[in-house]
């Protein structure tokens, strides 16, 4: 019910908000804006996301199911085994979601959204085998997807793109700063649903995977700051992520030979789903990108970031990050109008200022929770959310926290 309420509040708030506006503020435009921008959404979501999905998802179903074939997706499932079981353990060691889940973990670390979203869509598929009550999320789906909304990216190689093409003196400088901010807010979530789910997070196996992934973005962090210059950083970036993708076709195909797989009917199996899946989530996208539309049009972000500029204000708090607020506001709602969002700001502001740096963190901090709850969940079925949202947000806040911390210590 907590989705139901959130989208009916969306078009409420928003119609009182334009109304506001068109009696006290004389704004005759207002309510063309928005309609303007329910058509434009409702377009987006099908010609720009969707139909795209489609051709994405038919490619990498059929690279999966490759990998299936080949036993790479169980053998993923057997080394990641010890630490999911203690943190998914509703799910069985040797089921299939495992491996799938490990593929979008692997695929978001190094920033391959086009990669991870076929992941994490047949990682849902997968799990909601094992949900009992197909109207409603698993613990473990509600793990899942809390993870995922989170962000963990090593890489945001995107992001980076996008610093360069405006012209920043040092396009990967916000490297470190993203890698923090998305770390923290990725335990927050974890630790978050373990306090729901009543899961022990001081088990030894747990204690040691989790220490074990600080030491190594620690370490990671060590080495690029004091042995790579910023341009190898970048370049780093893009070759390493990129190869990996390819390493992983070419190692599903070499298995799946070694083992007399048909190869490419087994991609042709896998790819059918592709087109299925994407027309499933069609209503679930519209629905969630037109709500989103309305409170972006109807100017609300405006308000919310003047009343957290004259709040801080008040308190003697430094201001400085609130010009780069709409980022972070709008990061949660979609991740496309948070990109427009973190290019304006970059252009109003300067790339290299601070507060276009900060944007950039923002955007990397974590991932798009409703846009995801509405993709993953509508993907299968599941309307109902139980406790993903409001976990998936404590994550999401902690990241624009920790963003606002860390960019303060390097860039202010």
């Amino acid at each position: 019910m907590s989705l139901n309420y959130i989208w009916s509040g969306f078009f409420l708030v928003g119609f009182l908000a334009a109304l506001a506006q068109f009696l006290f503020l004389g704004d005759t435009e207002i309510f063309k804006r928005i309609i303007d921008g329910t058509f434009d959404s409702a377009r987006t979501g099908v010609m720009d996301i969707a139909l795209p999905l489609a051709g994405v998802m038919t490619l990498w179903l059929g690279i999966m199911n490759i990998g299936e074939k080949a036993g790479a997706i169980d053998l993923l499932a057997k080394l990641i085994a010890p630490f999911f079981s203690r943190i998914f353990p509703g799910v069985p060691s040797n089921h299939p979601a495992t491996g799938h889940m490990v593929m979008n973990f692997s695929a978001n670390l190094l920033g391959l959204d086009n990669a991870a979203t076929p992941f994490g869509l047949k990682a849902m598929e997968s799990l909601q085998t094992l949900n009992p009550n197909k109207d409603e999320p698993t613990d473990a789906q509600i793990m899942f997807l809390v993870l995922h909304t989170s962000g963990l990216t090593l890489i945001p190689l995107a992001i980076m793109a996008q610093r360069s093409i405006l012209g920043a003196a040092d396009p990967s400088d916000i490297f470190i700063p993203c890698m923090v901010a998305t770390y923290v807010a990725t335990m927050t979530g974890i630790i978050a649903v373990s306090i729901r789910q009543r899961i022990n997070l001081f088990n030894r196996v747990v204690v040691g995977w989790l220490g074990g992934i600080t030491a190594f973005i620690a370490a990671l962090v060590w080495y690029f700051t004091n042995y790579l210059t910023k341009p190898e950083i970048e370049t780093f970036s893009k070759v390493f992520s990129n190869f990996v993708l390819m390493a992983v076709i070419g190692g599903f195909i070499i298995g799946a030979l070694r083992k007399k797989v048909n190869v490419y009917e087994a991609f042709i199996e896998g790819a059918k789903g592709g087109i299925q899946t994407s027309l499933t989530v069609i209503p679930y996208l519209v629905g969630m990108l037109v709500a989103i539309s309305v409170i972006r049009n109807a100017g609300l972000l405006g308000f919310v970031v003047q009343g957290f500029g004259w709040l801080f204000s008040h308190l003697g708090i430094d201001t400085d990050f609130v010009a780069a607020l709409p980022t972070a506001l709008m990061k949660p709602l979609s991740g496309s109008a948070a990109k427009a969002m973190m290019i304006d700001t970059m252009q109003t502001h300067g790339v290299d200022s601070f507060v276009g740096r900060l944007a950039c963190v923002f955007q990397g901090s974590a991932d798009t929770t409703f846009y995801i709850v509405a993709l993953y969940f509508g993907s299968v079925g599941i309307r109902k959310t139980r406790y993903a949202i409001s976990c998936g947000l404590i994550a999401d806040f902690a990241g624009v926290l920790a963003a606002i911390a860390i960019s303060y210590v390097f860039f202010h």
